[in-house]
């Protein structure tokens, strides 16, 4: 059998060698994506092993990839789920667990956030019956700042929920002394954001609770997946009891009395004794992943420090491309930080005599894929218009980047030579109409 196995795994990687795209670059014919995986031999064998030993559901994979995933972010657990938006999910309602007594959140309560970004960030605030309080960003960082979220501090805020903006840090260390100050929680959205860092320390290290995300255009890919870090144990316990159904039993399910207390248990109205793997403390979901997917995160991760340095080479050199262009709003990294950036984002200013529409079909007639800057002002959108909320001063540059604002790619499969393709036709756009 294990002869088999490794015929098997050896005809994988040699099949992944074979069907590798190696033909050459070609300019305004080969797509530039703007984001993607980037798998190799050792991923699509990690796949087929999963497979060939009938994996399919959480287990060693699982909890190895949950154990060095946590180490690496430098936290104490790490659960794994099936998505990035079913992470913060997980993280938004732990907050609301009747275990925290006094500091649980109850519907009503309000939590900041950003109007400029995705909606899986805002989308649990409002699926706990919180009210979600909107703050501007800044354009080049486009990030929040501490001073908005400070304003925006009112009698019923109990939380904070930011995202760091296409992989740039907020001022997460001042915005988690207000949360500190204050009493609040504080989420760190750190799924573009693996590998950044702030005051030289790891974004994602600074709240309560930070969630991952594992989809391929994202840092490291599991296909699909998603993770909810911490250090807090207590607040750990909670993610997993509402990650898995709900149930307040520790156990891995394939475990029979690990714990050797499953009969002694008496909860609830429960008779004394009642079976501890069926009793349940929480309204939960089952949100777990699998250990295919867990195999594929394994192979990723011992690839991250490369992807990230990747990442960051691809925006530099792009940066470096279009300094000094008119009529462009160029990205820049938010004091004390360097990040592993999620994309390269442009602004066209309101007085190019170019509109950003024009230039962005001028680069996608060229094979070079952009993306907007996700939702825009996510007020504007027809699910949150009649959503209660609450905005804490203006949302100018959120309407400016909904207007004006869309990024291109940098991840790690990205050459030189397309990017100073991308560089190029920038360039060749903008002379052409200034």
């Amino acid at each position: 059998m294990k002869a088999h196995k490794e015929l098997i795994l050896d005809a994988t990687r040699k099949f992944h060698v074979d069907a590798s795209d190696d033909r050459p670059f070609i300019p305004g014919t080969t797509e530039i994506w703007p984001a993607g995986a980037c798998l190799d031999e050792h991923d699509r064998t990690a796949l087929v092993e999963a497979a060939l030993e009938m994996r399919i559901a959480a287990g060693k994979s699982s909890r190895t990839f949950e154990s060095r995933f946590a180490r690496k972010l430098g936290h104490r657990k790490a659960h794994l789920t099936n998505s990035g938006s079913s992470a913060n999910l997980l993280a938004m309602t732990a907050f609301t667990s009747h275990l925290l007594e006094d500091r649980a959140l109850r519907p009503g309560d309000e939590v900041i956030t950003v109007a400029a970004g995705f909606p899986t960030t805002v989308n649990p605030i409002i699926q706990n019956g919180l009210v979600p309080v909107f703050v501007d960003i800044e354009l080049g960082t486009y990030n929040t700042t501490a001073d908005r979220v400070a304003q925006a501090i009112g009698p019923r805020t109990r939380a904070i929920m930011i995202a760091h903006a296409l992989g740039n840090p907020y001022e997460v260390a001042e915005i988690a002394r207000l949360a500190d100050d204050h009493g609040l929680f504080l989420i760190e959205d750190n799924c573009d954001a693996v590998g950044s860092t702030y005051d030289g320390r790891l974004t994602g290290t600074f709240g309560d609770l930070t969630t991952v995300s594992f989809y391929p255009a994202h840092h490291l890919t599991m296909g699909e997946g998603g993770c909810v870090l911490t250090s807090n144990l207590a607040l750990a316990r909670i993610v997993e009891s509402l990650r898995d159904w709900g149930r307040d039993c520790w156990c891995e399910p394939g475990e029979t009395n690990k714990c050797l207390k499953r009969f002694t248990y008496q909860m609830g109205t429960l008779p004394e004794g009642y079976d501890h793997k069926y009793i349940f403390s929480h309204v939960g979901y089952n949100m777990k992943a699998t250990d295919i997917q867990a195999a594929l995160g394994l192979t990723q991760l011992d690839k991250l420090d490369d992807f990230c340095a990747a990442r960051r080479h691809n925006w530099n050199r792009l940066r470096e491309g279009l300094d000094g262009v008119p009529h462009l709003i160029l990205p820049r990294a938010t004091e004390r930080s360097d990040p592993s950036w999620f994309g390269f984002a442009l602004t066209v200013d309101t007085e190019a005599p170019f509109t950003r529409a024009a230039l962005v079909d001028f680069l996608e007639n060229r094979r070079i894929g952009t993306r907007r800057l996700f939702a825009g002002n996510l007020t504007r959108h027809p699910a949150y218009l009649n959503q209660t909320h609450r905005v804490a001063g203006d949302l100018t540059n959120s309407d400016i980047v909904t207007e004006q604002t869309f990024w291109t790619g940098v991840y790690p499969a990205l050459t030189d030579e397309m990017l100073d393709y991308v560089v190029q036709s920038v360039r060749e756009f903008v002379g052409a109409h200034t």
